[in-house]
């Protein structure tokens, strides 16, 4: 068995453009810088940072895009097949003061304003054929670890199981289903606007996150 080589772990992290209400999404930021942050701090050995996307926000009309991500992120899986993947995704809870950590997504889009292309789906299921609206698919990484692993470093973070019916929710159950299918894992985290936890502190605790991800695993 020792010829397989250490478990490794790619985490592929997602954040969102703007959307209405939020002109400056903290999240796309995070996104865009969070590689070289992550160059210069260093990441414990096993973890690697793979992909960071940057996702309309938006739900039915940038299903494909969010597709394209998460199936090019198996793929590059496959040729280490001692690795884990598992899929970070990043959204802005504008009211928020503290990171929130969310334990599931709901099959049921119900938009209280249209998203970036203009859908505005009212209590529908996300995924017809996984049946009712109030179905629920819950994370497969250890959220309660995660949790107090970064309430240890100090971080302001709440655990959560209502991470809305917008397009964060839309996102997180799609991934959660894909993740399921192939084996690997996802989860979704609520950070607030940077005038009310500073840029400084986000990135610090995305790089956190993802080593207590890893701690985990």
């Amino acid at each position: 068995m020792g010829s397989e080589g250490p478990k490794t772990i790619t985490i592929h992290v997602t954040g969102f453009k703007k959307f209405l209400g939020v002109s400056e999404n903290p999240t796309e930021k995070i996104a865009n810088n969070l590689k070289s942050y992550v160059e210069k701090r260093g990441l414990p050995s096993g973890l690697s940072l793979g992909s960071c996307t940057v996702l309309d926000t938006a739900g039915e009309g940038a299903k494909s895009h969010l597709y394209e991500v998460l199936e090019s992120s198996v793929v590059s899986a496959d040729k280490n097949t001692n690795g884990t993947v598992v899929w970070l995704h990043l959204g802005v809870n504008s009211g928020a003061t503290k990171f929130a950590i969310e334990r599931q997504a709901v099959n049921e889009a119900h938009f209280r304003c249209p998203d970036e292309l203009g859908w505005q789906p009212q209590r529908l299921p996300i995924v017809v054929e996984d049946g009712a609206i109030s179905k629920a698919k819950e994370t497969s990484c250890s959220s309660e670890s995660i949790f107090q692993l970064l309430k240890k470093k100090g971080f302001d973070v709440v655990q959560s199981d209502d991470a809305g019916r917008f397009v964060c929710n839309y996102v997180y159950y799609h991934s959660l289903r894909f993740a399921e299918q192939k084996g690997h894992k996802s989860l979704f985290v609520h950070v607030p606007l940077f005038s009310k936890i500073d840029e400084d502190t986000q990135m610090q605790f995305v790089a956190s996150l993802m080593e207590a991800i890893a701690a985990t695993c």
